[in-house]
Parts: C-alpha cells; sequence; structure tokens
C-alpha cells in the first residue's frame, strides 16, 4: 500500500502516526472516528455559524424544523405545524427530552430564540437574520405560535438549522460555559462529552433520542487540516472517514479495495467579490504603479473579468471533476433559481472588447485575494483565474492566507472597518439550499438591523434588487416567490454584482464496512454513517 503512495502523503503519513494517538485500529467497532479539514471554534450553537461548528451543532441540538438531504423541510422538534394566517405560524412539540432527561418545551423555544438574539461578538452569525422579525408565543408546554412581523413564506427554511437549547442550563450561561459542557446539553442524537482544542471533540449516542439512533455509540471527530495529511491518516488507520479529500486523491482512493468514495454535489458556490464602494481601491493601479479610479465600478469590467474564467477548465483541471461551473449563485433546481441563466462562457475576446469599450484597452494591474486553507483547492483555483485575466491585459498579483485572517481583513480590515480587499474569491453556502440567502447574504445593501448584506465584503447596493428581495421574502405564493427571486438573480448578474465561479462536489471516504449518507450542504453529520458489509 505505500508503494502507492507519494513523498508528501508519505511524509504526512508519518506525521499522523508520531502526532495521533487515537487509532481507528482498536478492538472498539462502536467508535467512528472522522478527520475533518476544519477545527471547532466553539461549542455554543448560536455563536460562531461555521461548518466545522455546524457540524457538533446539528448533533447535539435539534431545531424545530430540520432540513432533509435536499434540504427540503421536515419534522424536527415540532411534529407538525401549520399556517393560521400570513403572519402566524402553529407548531405542536413533539415528547422529546434533553439529554439531562428533561422534557423540551416551548419555553425552551423561546429562550432560545431569545437568547440568539443577544449572542454577543458574533464572528458570522447567520442564525440572528433567520429569527429577526419572529415573536414565540408559548400556548403550552407542547403548542407554540410564531408571529412574523411581515408574511414570512420560507419560515420553515429559516429555522430549520436554529438550535434549540435548555433555558435550565444556557441561562446566562457563556461560551466557555458550553466550551466545557455546563451548557451543552442539547436533544439531538448525540450528547457532548468534551473538547479538547486543536486535537479533539468526542460525541456520545443519546439513547432516548426520539428519532432514528445512530449507528455509531461513540464519534471522535479530529481537526486535520491538511488535506494529504487527512488521507494519509485515513491509509494509516489512524481515522475511520475523512471529509473534504482532496481531488488528486480520489482516483487513487477509488482504487484501492479497503476503501469507499462518496461524492455530493453541494449547494456552495465559489464566487468573486468586488469592490463597489471605492473610487480609490487599494489593489488595482495602473500598469506602471500609477493610481486609476477604479475599473470595477463600471458593470462592463465586472463583466470582462466574469468573461475572461474558462470554468469548464476549471472544473475539469484544476478541480478534477469535483466542480461545476456556475452561471448564477444557486444550483439549477433550487428555490428561485433561474431558469434562464446557463453557466457563464469563456470569451476572452469579448473580455478584451468590453475592457476597451470601458476605457482600458491595455488594462490594469490587480491584487486578488484569496483563502488559502478552506475550501478544495482553493490557491489553485485563485492561481487560475490570476493567470486568466492576466491573458486579458488585467495583469494578477494572487495573495492567498489563513481563512481567519482572510475574512477578518476582507469584512473589516480596511478604514473604519470597511472590507480591505479591491477583488477577492470565497464561498457562499445557502442554510436552506434557496437562491434567496446568496442575494441577501452577499449582495443585499448591508443593513444589521434587517439581517441584510451580513457578507456583503464588496459593499454592492442595488435599490432595485433590494425591491425585488424585500417583494420576494414576503411572497406567499411559491410560483410568484420562485419568478420574483429569479428575476433578482437576472438582475444581480446582468450588473455582475458578484461572479459566481462553480459550485463544488463534496467528497467523503471512508474504510471498507462504512457507508456515508451525506446531504447537499457541507455539514459532516456523523448520523449519516451507517456499517455495511
Amino acid at each position: 500500500m505505500r508503494s502507492r503512495l507519494t513523498i508528501s502523503a508519505l511524509a504526512a503519513l508519518l506525521a499522523v502516526s508520531i502526532a495521533a494517538p487515537l487509532s481507528a485500529q482498536s478492538s472498539d467497532t462502536d467508535t467512528l472516528i472522522i478527520g475533518t479539514a476544519g477545527g471547532t471554534t466553539s461549542i455554543d450553537p448560536h455563536f460562531h455559524q461555521l461548518v466545522a461548528n455546524n457540524s457538533i451543532s446539528q448533533s447535539v441540538f435539534d431545531p424545530l424544523v430540520r432540513p432533509d438531504e435536499n434540504m427540503r423541510p421536515v419534522p424536527g422538534l415540532a411534529e407538525s405545524w401549520r399556517q393560521i394566517d400570513d403572519l402566524t405560524w402553529e407548531f405542536t412539540l413533539r415528547e422529546a427530552t434533553f439529554h439531562d432527561g428533561t422534557p423540551v418545551t416551548a419555553d425552551d423555544v423561546l429562550f432560545s430564540f431569545e437568547r440568539g438574539m443577544a449572542v454577543q461578538d458574533s464572528p458570522s452569525n447567520g442564525y440572528i437574520a433567520q429569527i429577526q422579525g419572529k415573536t414565540i408565543v408559548p400556548q403550552s408546554d407542547r403548542l407554540l405560535h410564531i408571529v412574523t412581523d411581515t408574511p414570512q413564506p420560507t419560515l420553515l427554511e429559516s429555522v430549520s438549522t436554529f438550535a434549540i437549547v435548555s433555558r435550565k442550563h444556557a441561562t446566562d450561561a457563556t461560551r466557555e460555559d458550553f466550551n466545557s459542557g455546563r451548557a451543552a446539553i442539547g436533544s439531538g442524537p448525540y450528547r457532548f462529552i468534551e473538547w479538547v482544542p486543536g486535537s479533539r471533540v468526542v460525541l456520545e449516542r443519546y439513547d432516548d433520542y426520539w428519532g432514528e439512533k445512530p449507528e455509531f455509540a461513540r464519534v471522535i471527530m479530529r481537526p486535520i487540516e491538511s488535506g494529504p495529511t487527512r488521507v494519509a491518516a485515513l491509509v494509516a488507520g489512524d481515522v475511520d472517514a475523512i471529509e473534504l479529500v482532496p481531488t488528486t486523491d480520489v482516483a487513487r482512493l477509488e482504487s484501492m479495495p479497503e476503501f469507499r468514495v462518496v461524492n455530493k454535489p453541494a449547494k456552495r458556490v465559489m464566487y468573486i467579490h468586488l469592490d463597489n464602494f471605492r473610487e480609490d481601491t487599494p489593489d488595482i493601479v495602473a500598469h506602471d504603479g500609477s493610481k486609476i479610479k477604479s475599473p470595477i465600478l463600471d458593470a462592463r469590467v465586472r463583466w470582462a473579468l466574469a468573461l475572461g474564467i474558462d470554468r469548464e477548465a476549471i472544473a475539469e483541471y484544476v478541480m478534477e471533476g469535483a466542480a461545476i461551473p456556475a452561471g448564477q449563485y444557486a444550483p439549477e433546481g433550487s428555490e428561485g433559481a433561474s431558469p434562464n441563466l446557463k453557466p457563464i462562457p469563456y470569451d476572452p475576446d469579448r473580455a478584451k472588447e468590453l475592457l476597451a469599450e470601458a476605457g482600458y484597452p491595455d488594462g490594469f494591474k490587480l491584487r486578488f485575494h484569496s483563502t488559502g486553507d478552506r475550501f478544495p483547492n482553493d490557491v489553485q483555483v485563485a492561481e487560475a483565474i490570476g493567470q486568466m485575466w492576466t491573458r486579458i491585459g488585467v495583469d494578477t498579483e494572487v495573495v492567498t492566507m489563513p481563512a481567519g485572517i482572510f475574512y477578518r481583513r476582507g469584512t473589516s480590515g480596511g478604514p473604519d472597518g470597511t472590507p480591505e480587499f479591491s477583488v477577492l474569491m470565497a464561498g457562499c453556502c445557502s442554510s436552506t439550499g434557496a437562491a434567496i440567502t446568496p442575494l441577501i447574504v452577499l449582495m443585499a445593501t448591508r443593513d444589521a438591523e434587517r439581517g441584510r448584506g451580513s457578507a456583503n465584503r464588496g459593499l454592492y447596493s442595488n435599490p432595485e434588487l433590494d425591491a425585488l428581495l424585500d417583494q420576494g421574502v414576503n411572497e406567499m405564493n411559491d410560483e410568484k416567490r420562485d419568478a420574483v427571486i429569479a428575476r433578482a438573480t437576472e438582475l444581480a448578474i446582468e450588473d455582475m454584482a458578484v461572479i459566481p465561479v462553480h459550485f463544488l462536489v463534496n467528497t467523503w471516504a471512508m474504510r471498507n464496512g462504512i457507508d456515508w449518507h451525506p446531504s447537499i450542504d457541507d455539514v459532516t453529520l456523523p448520523a449519516q454513517a451507517v456499517r455495511v458489509n
């Protein structure tokens, strides 16, 4: 087996065998060890909506309504619901208990929503936007009403990832209380046991769980940020399964009878944000280094950059098939996705024409920022895009950095807390899979009180788009709502508010004897693992 490993993988394998005392090759076949791509930053489910955190919180805590594998709402803690009028939804809670044996009540739901609104210092909390404008009115221990200030046709989707916590244990609880386990008392399929930052999160099956019992009684989630190191850990037997398999290793693992590989098209779109608020943008200059008015304020230049990207080549060669070229911000078939939009073609000649029409026949120089450790092949994709832009006359310097630094600087590292970078690449994953989410998060005019534009790092603002989004979130008729959101998407593409690049295809690998039933989001849930012969 080792003869098939590359030198880098051998080095990674050696590092894992030295550093990892936990072995999947133990006699405890009821324990599942998962190598994850990112480290946990908090056990508090209302603090930081991060993929690694969500894997834990969605295992320990339940929402009222949960998403199925295709992100459609199905019963969670609420066994049923009905809409009383345009502003009032009624939910009937099932007989479920928290991990300490106390029943889940409507008062716990009320407390959870109140707490979610009061979370302090959250670096990126999508929950707040989901629950604003909603009032919880308990009718009894098992019956509650959610009253909204405007019609909210997507209320089920918006609460499907919001964790319900115990008032008894979470009142006045700090993040440290959750991290230590004192307040981390949920009602999900797994109980939280311990978190050792940088080393592991340990979970145990909750045998009194109201739903289907997970296959494995004990789960250890180990952060292994390096892709080759994750693969080496799997091959060495130090873990049972890994997420985000590097594209360079997929074919090799598929050829090895000891392992199984599972692919799932994802809803995460890789996109490029452009500075839409500064004439003197920091990362763009003329070829001779002199200052120029920001070219990317002109939609023709934004379109030139979009047409200068060969998405097919990136998907086939850089991503090795683990990507789908994009022409909008949600996959085809998503709620509100436009049927009229196809992947943006590669047309370097037209890109050069648009640059000339905008007054930049010779192009300009651009510094392009990206994460270096967050998404599959993010460095290689950024470098490929930089080379493609250079070919159309936009000399591009690619700068990559750790995700934590990238998001802090890209969100508020500039003067007065403004975004620092002129052009950056990141990824957006709609928690509900609906097309309206990336529009609201990435392109709506920033409005913290309304939960709009929370990740709008280009500070794009278009009143016409905002008006369509207002109409879409209040439209109760499904067909009419989809049509409004599709038009909003078309408008955003016409103006090239944000450049879509591709949708990811997520990949898991595991030893034989285990199979995985993932959903279309990025979250790796231990309950998705099953034993097979």
